[in-house]
């Protein structure tokens, strides 16, 4: 669908704006918003009074500040509660990120929120009277031109921070405020059906995982003929497998070996500098090896940690999705180790595609995490656990088939999930785009928004 342009325009002044329609004007934020950086933590102090505390997460993830939303609990000063207490049309953003690319992330704030306090990480904006209003300032700063001016001004090392001026220099394209209200109110009808076709493609992709999960479960335990004589696999939560099949703890059938832990003194050793992989490159069932980092290791020790063809990596822990997901070694990068966080599995009596299946499925995936060590959001499993692993071992002929069954179903599986995936890309890469054409002016949206819509935004 195309879109009509403004009649008039005019040369903004700004490099990257470029035009603007020839009615509008070009502020820095400044001048359109009250800028307030909040400290309050979650922290809770004597003699402070409780609050419901807005955090960075739920501005990250959300567009809308909400009451649906699970504020934190927290204490806080009453000069604090004054300040930072949301209004109806306020703005928050994320001020700052551990990537200056990741920085701005903004959210509106709802009727139903007002009262809660804006949290640590974040910036309130609340618009000054007959200025910008709070709709169309949302939506700016969804703009990739805005998004461009946070993350140049973002200043850090390890994480990268907004201050307030960064902030208020900030240069926004200023239509009248009824524009501002069509504009919102188109953005919100648009963006709204962008963003429920964007939800259908991910919870197509959920139910291919979930299908691609059960095809691999079911193959491994189960095998691909269903009138198979069964038996007690002597595993109770493995149940019954079929009568031909053996059940094998995994120390029998290959070799686990821990990796290269970081910061070792090898003051006076001879050092090479190798590639090695951390948890971020072992995936479920795929490498991902865009970003492989380098570590120093004593030349001796080449061949002790060097990774083989064949060898199939495991994760040793992190989040709980990571626990024990992993894939076969084919050699991409030679010479290459691996970090103390991922097992290398060298297997000598199963082919390593068997044992990678094995960990994706339902039952490694259970193993794992009864073996582990917990925390919040964490677990960790040590290699003396890890060799009790027990895995399906169907005669080797009954494998070989099992194996390309499911390659080709898999492989169809992934390849509707990469088509799902496309379009997502091209959704999102379509309402960046009409965001910024709409707050931008590229494109006039005055005569697209009925009456009553604008009035509302």
């Amino acid at each position: 669908m195309s879109f009509p342009a403004y009649p008039a325009y005019r040369d903004s002044g700004v490099p990257w704006l470029a035009e603007v329609p020839g009615h509008w004007a070009v502020r820095r934020l400044r001048f359109l918003a009250e800028i307030r950086p909040s400290g309050v933590d979650k922290h809770s102090l004597e003699g402070e009074l409780p609050v419901r505390l807005c955090n960075y997460v739920d501005v990250y993830k959300n567009d809308r500040i909400t009451e649906a939303l699970a504020f934190l609990e927290a204490t806080a000063t009453p000069a604090e509660i004054e300040r930072f207490s949301l209004r109806p049309g306020d703005v928050l953003i994320t001020k700052d990120s551990e990537t200056p690319n990741d920085i701005a992330a903004a959210a509106l704030v709802e009727p139903s929120a007002a009262g809660v306090v804006c949290g640590y990480h974040l910036a309130l904006l609340r618009p000054l009277p007959g200025g910008v209003g709070g709709a169309f300032l949302f939506w700016a700063f969804k703009a990739p031109g805005t998004q461009a001016q946070c993350s140049v001004r973002a200043q850090g090392i390890t994480r990268f921070g907004l201050s307030s001026a960064a902030i208020g220099d900030v240069l926004l394209p200023l239509p009248p405020p009824a524009e501002q209200r069509a504009i919102a109110a188109f953005l919100d009808r648009e963006c709204g059906k962008i963003d429920a076709l964007v939800a259908e493609q991910e919870r197509l992709i959920a139910l291919l995982k979930e299908k691609r999960q059960a095809v691999i479960s079911h193959a491994v335990t189960k095998g691909l003929d269903p009138t198979a004589p069964m038996k007690d696999s002597g595993v109770a939560w493995l149940g019954q497998v079929p009568a031909h099949w053996e059940v094998k703890r995994l120390k029998f059938l290959a070799r686990v070996q821990t990796g290269v832990a970081k910061g070792r003194d090898l003051s006076g050793t001879d050092v090479i500098e190798v590639p090695y992989l951390r948890v971020a490159n072992v995936q479920d069932g795929y490498l991902d090896l865009e970003d492989v980092a380098t570590i120093q290791i004593a030349r001796d020790e080449l061949d002790r940690y060097g990774l083989q063809p064949g060898d199939v990596l495991m994760n040793e822990g992190g989040d709980f999705d990571k626990l024990g997901r992993g894939h076969v070694w084919h050699g991409a990068i030679s010479p290459c180790i691996h970090q103390n966080h991922v097992f290398s599995v060298r297997p000598h009596s199963i082919e390593p595609e068997w044992l990678a299946l094995i960990t994706s499925a339902d039952c490694g995936r259970f193993f794992f995490m009864s073996r582990s060590k917990q925390s919040t959001n964490l677990a960790s499993i040590s290699s003396s656990n890890l060799v009790e692993l027990p895995l399906c071992i169907p005669p080797q002929p009954e494998r070989s088939a099992i194996l390309e069954a499911v390659s080709a179903e898999t492989t169809k599986l992934d390849t509707l999930t990469t088509e799902a995936e496309r379009a997502i890309a091209l959704l999102k890469e379509r309402r960046a785009a009409l965001i910024s054409a709409a707050v931008t002016g590229r494109i006039d949206v005055r005569g697209l928004v009925p009456a009553e819509e604008a009035k509302a935004a």
